[in-house]
């Protein structure tokens, strides 16, 4: 897939007001400062269509891309930094939760962790969480350029290991990617490309 246009469209904490557009939307998570912003301006080559900052947590809200106008990248709040609360639910804010619980334009979600660290807890707890309320996703795997290649398939065994040990019954599809070195631009994009042919021949989009 080639990136002809990418836009914003939209920010917003209310699921009601995202785009009434039917178009298929992908939405991008993970924790904070694991390199969303950065991914999403490699993968749309926009040097600056998403934020990025030194801070980890800027993105505060929903934040709606339109992509060669038939798709949507969307851009999700790190949830390492949300509010707490007494549920299960308790390292989400309400509004990702009711984002992937209610948004029917959702067709995939990619959910972001940082290659260089040993399988985080909230990382396994969103995965699961995606599980249960059975949201289509792929992990993201990013920052690859910052260890050696024996190291990122080490850490990505850990990850399969974990991911087995919580009833998993194989691990997920997944992308290595580095924004530095622009590596696995190609794969998402081919990957992205795949299920909105699918999506576009079904619907007649």
């Amino acid at each position: 897939m080639k990136i002809n246009t990418a836009e914003f469209v939209i920010s917003n904490s209310e699921v009601s007001k995202c785009p009434k557009e039917p178009l298929p939307e992908y939405a991008f998570i993970g924790r904070s400062n694991v390199g969303k912003s950065s991914l999403i301006n490699m993968i749309t080559n926009h040097k600056n269509l998403a934020k990025t900052s030194g801070r980890p947590g800027k993105t505060q809200l929903i934040n709606h891309f339109k992509i060669n106008n038939n798709w949507f990248l969307v851009d999700l709040p790190g949830y390492g930094y949300a509010r707490v609360s007494k549920k299960a639910k308790e390292t989400f804010q309400q509004f990702i939760t009711d984002y992937f619980e209610k948004r029917e334009q959702l067709v995939c979600a990619f959910v972001l962790i940082d290659i260089r660290l040993e399988a985080q807890k909230i990382d396994l707890e969103f995965i699961n969480y995606l599980g249960e309320i059975e949201v289509p996703f792929c992990i993201i795997f990013t920052k690859s350029d910052k260890i050696s290649k024996g190291k990122v398939e080490q850490n990505v065994a850990a990850y399969r290991k974990a991911l087995l040990a919580n009833n998993w019954e194989e691990m997920p599809q997944h992308f290595i990617t580095s924004s530095l070195d622009v590596v696995g631009r190609e794969p998402l994009l081919d990957f992205i490309d795949g299920v909105n042919d699918g999506i576009f021949k079904n619907n007649d989009l």
